[in-house]
């Protein structure tokens, strides 16, 4: 015990003197648990240096000398913790492990993750998808045959997995530009139904996120779901003060905390699949990981489908049309969790043709609101429903439609929707050039490109889909993809949703009137809205916008020409040029500059390591080892250390993984 508490007190003193010093000698501040351990070690090293040196006899004699030799001691053992110190930092970085009272949870939720990591890998295996993952296999590579059984596959494994693997699925098969048709085509019919919830639970979270019962805010509740899916159920209610019948989407219970591992889970895969498998980084994998996550968590906060409703009902394709609807929504008793709007009447247009038959409704008026709507919200309002299937849209009782479900939305900012104008006017007037030059300016173009191989293409594919008569289908959407695909064009994500949706409404138009031709419907849609841009008073306007952005500068121009002008003249005209402007030149010159002082350091460090490995004599820590050699030694372990540390980062260049 007295050896115990008197190590202890030696390591106090030593902390002491030596916390403050390291601060100030390396110029940053470490942890409590980092300096004790530098002190420990320093006071470990004094004894075997000093008796080392006082042993040599090279120091004795006068008072002066023992000085001398108690504060090369002290050097010598205080630069072995700095050394420990630095080692510590650049091997395990402050902040890097979690802190005492947090360690617990984390890792109980390692353990957790761990296991839902283990079992979808063994339900990938399950399922076939093994070669895949490991990159023995590539799914653009399969024939039809292999395709047909890697979507079948892919299928079961995703719907095995869970809700947040379905709602993956039911998004790949709307990315046709980047997997197989086939294997889109089987991924679409992913359900998302599951068992209900018990209502208990579900009138507890009514409970804690409107604040009172629901029996205390609603003057009637139907305690069974009108529907349930993974991620909410829907009830019907009525309200207390206003009477009003509404409808109530309740977020189930547990189900965020479900989602935010399994999104963990889908970031990992995307990391081994774009680490492990060319095709993963061909695809990019990861942005697609991360765009789901994001995706993913707006749809669990309704507080995010409450403004889509408020912004799409706002647009002037909703709210200056008399033939749509969107729900009124009740903010008061609207939250994260709880989204209350009004109750629409109607049949889903999936089932209505026979009731638009006995109405004696026109389907191709009710198909032409539809797609006017749609190509009104992509190209003027910049806020389009992004999943318009039939189960989406109600035909109310007064003949009108209802739109519904509006957790997906798609936003375009003011370029894409002028470019998609373009195209559109391209379209109309039969122009292959003016729609390549369209669709460069919407999707991702590389540094180099073939344009008239890519006006070809286009060309041929205005010709074989947008004909008169050409019935609009799946196979054009296709046909763009591959356009797309094979001249390297890039597709971003809110562009991918308008594809998506234009295919969508397209199979629910077709399920109200199965001759109605889209081609013709685009062009009239072009040429009612699209050419209004054209029209003297919206060119006026337009002018009169743009003068008003040019006249500040224009006001500003004569003086600063006779600025330049005069600079020239005195021989006083310079440019100043920013180097490393973009921060990804400035992340990679960074890498390469650590890279290269590491390569230094540790030259230095093998240098000196094989100097004082070749000095002979020296004090002596134990019989056969001299300080010198000690030194030497550490130094070459530091060597190894450093060249190592810069292998490995030039190997985990992009250049140099191997597939």
């Amino acid at each position: 015990m007295g050896v115990l508490v008197g190590a202890l007190f030696s390591i106090g003193v030593f902390a002491v003197i030596f916390v403050p010093v390291a601060q100030r000698l390396l110029g940053v501040r470490f942890g409590l648990i980092r300096m004790g351990l530098g002190a420990a070690l320093t006071l470990a090293v004094f004894s075997p240096i000093a008796n080392a040196l006082v042993g040599s006899g090279e120091f004795t004699g006068s008072n002066a000398v023992a000085v001398a030799l108690l504060g090369l001691t002290t050097l010598c053992s205080m630069l072995t913790g700095l050394v420990f110190l630095v080692l510590s930092e650049a091997l395990v970085p402050t902040g890097s492990l979690p802190r005492a009272r947090d360690l617990r949870r984390d890792l109980n939720g390692r353990i957790a993750r761990t296991g839902r990591y283990l079992q979808i890998m063994r339900i990938a295996i399950k399922h076939g998808l093994g070669p895949y993952l490991r990159g023995r296999r590539r799914p653009g590579r399969e024939n039809a045959a292999g395709q047909a059984d890697l979507a079948r596959s892919l299928r079961l494994a995703l719907d095995e997995a869970g809700v947040t693997f379905v709602k993956l699925g039911q998004v790949l098969s709307t990315r046709s530009d980047i997997i197989p048709a086939t294997v889109a085509a089987e991924l679409s019919h992913l359900q998302d139904q599951v068992s209900p919830v018990p209502w208990p639970q579900i009138e507890r979270v009514l409970t804690e996120e409107l604040g009172a019962p629901p029996h205390q805010l609603y003057a009637e509740l139907d305690q069974a779901p009108l529907a349930a899916a993974s991620i909410a159920q829907v009830y019907s209610a009525r309200l207390s003060s206003s009477a009003d019948a509404v409808v109530i989407k309740v977020q189930r219970p547990g189900i965020a905390g479900l989602v935010e591992r399994d999104l963990d889970i889908v970031r990992r895969l995307a990391r081994l699949l774009e680490r492990n498998t060319d095709w993963g980084r061909a695809m990019g994998v990861r942005a697609l990981a991360d765009g789901f996550a994001d995706a993913m968590r707006e749809e669990l906060d309704f507080t995010v489908e409450a403004g889509n409703m408020t912004a799409v009902a706002a647009g002037r394709s909703v709210a200056g049309s008399n033939d749509l609807v969107v729900p009124r929504l009740y903010p008061e008793r609207s939250t994260r969790r709880v989204l209350t709007m009004q109750r629409l009447d109607g049949i889903g247009l999936g089932n209505a043709q026979q009731a638009i038959a006995d109405r004696g409704l026109d389907p191709v008026r009710l198909g032409r609101t539809l797609f006017d709507c749609l190509l009104g919200q992509v190209a003027i309002d910049g806020v389009f429903h992004a999943d318009p299937h039939p189960g989406n849209f109600l035909l109310l009782t007064d003949g009108r439609i209802g739109m519904l479900d509006l957790g997906s939305v798609g936003r375009l900012d003011p370029a894409t929707r002028e470019a998609l104008q373009r195209f559109l006017l391209a379209i109309d007037h039969g122009d292959p050039v003016s729609a390549t030059d369209a669709l460069l300016e919407i999707v991702y173009r590389p540094d180099v490109i073939d344009e008239r191989a890519l006006e070809r293409a286009v060309g041929q594919f205005m010709t074989k889909h947008l004909s008169a008569g050409v019935a609009l289908g799946p196979a054009m959407f296709n046909d763009l993809f591959k356009i797309i695909t094979s001249h390297d064009l890039g597709v971003p994500p809110e562009v991918a949703a308008v594809f998506r949706a234009l295919a969508t409404i397209e199979g629910t138009i077709s399920r109200i009137s199965p001759g109605f031709d889209l081609v013709e419907a685009s062009r009239q849609f072009a040429g009612a809205h699209v050419t209004d841009r054209l029209a003297p008073d919206a060119i006026r306007r337009t002018a009169t916008e743009e003068l008003a952005t040019l006249l500040p500068m224009l006001r500003r121009l004569p003086r600063r020409i006779d600025r330049i002008a005069a600079a020239a003249e005195s021989g006083r005209l310079g440019v100043n040029v920013r180097l490393l402007a973009d921060e990804r030149d400035r992340r990679h010159f960074t890498g390469l500059l650590h890279q290269a002082l590491l390569a230094i350091i540790g030259a230095t460090a093998g240098i000196m390591a094989v100097l004082l490995l070749g000095t002979p004599g020296g004090p002596k820590i134990t019989d056969s080892i001299t300080l010198f050699q000690f030194f030497g030694y550490n130094l070459l372990v530091i060597c190894a250390v450093l060249v190592l540390r810069v292998l490995v980062l030039i190997f985990r260049l992009p250049g140099n993984r191997v597939s």
